[in-house]
């Protein structure tokens, strides 16, 4: 599957006309954080493509568009914070915020966000029960402690360290640290079992299904969604 991931930055070459003709091989589009409500329409209107996504410290205020039209979230795309969802045969995770700097929406202590992560653990435990990894892949807005990451408000959380070490996806996809930025000269590292990505701006990524679930072991009365 060609996936588009985005972050933190309106990229000239996907805001245009000729998006579709630039990137018409996209099949789905993940948003790590930051990203104005309606790019992220933009993209998906365009591209004709469905949209998992995650907030970002930046994100939750409402966006006046210079077209007349307030805009609290992104219409036609999915919110995956907190959840997990399975799509085209790829089980994708989402937890977005960063580090606390300064108490606005989305921002996280380390601790808090160990309980995030405790409270997704049984969702990717029973993919992991039944596929036999758990995730493809996790999108956070904050990278992992110590990979890709910054000192201060841009540091990276312990709690996503500690879940890749143990219950590694295959992907981890995450933005906060631009890389005008400077703050690490690391963008895309290896983690044991897991690559993790820094998207700011934006990464096209081909991600393949490893298996397929037992869909018999699976009651989708009991389990809609993350």
């Amino acid at each position: 599957m060609r996936i588009l991931a985005v972050s933190d930055e309106i990229v000239p070459r996907i805001y245009h006309p000729a998006v579709r003709e630039r990137f018409g091989e996209v099949e789905l589009v993940l948003g790590c954080g930051d990203l104005p409500p309606s790019y992220l329409e933009f993209i998906v209107s365009s591209l004709d493509v469905p949209c998992l996504y995650v907030p970002g410290n930046h994100d939750g205020q409402p966006e006046h568009t210079d077209y007349g039209v307030t805009l609290t979230q992104p219409a036609g795309c999915i919110c995956i914070d907190g959840r997990v969802r399975r799509y085209g045969g790829l089980v994708i995770g989402g937890l977005g915020g960063s580090l606390w700097y300064n108490g606005g929406a989305h921002q996280y202590s380390q601790r808090q966000m160990f309980v995030r992560v405790w409270r997704l653990l049984p969702r990717i435990l029973w993919y992991r029960r039944a596929n036999g990894y758990g995730l493809d892949i996790l999108i956070t807005h904050a990278p992992p402690a110590g990979i890709n990451d910054g000192t201060g408000a841009h540091a990276g959380f312990a709690a996503l360290r500690w879940l890749i070490e143990r219950y590694p996806p295959r992907f981890l996809i995450h933005g906060h640290v631009h890389k005008n930025y400077r703050l690490t000269s690391s963008y895309d590292t290896r983690v044991g079992a897991t690559q993790v990505i820094n998207a700011s701006g934006y990464r096209l990524l081909t991600v393949e299904p490893l298996a397929s679930l037992r869909w018999s072991e699976y009651n989708p009365s009991r389990h809609q969604q993350g």
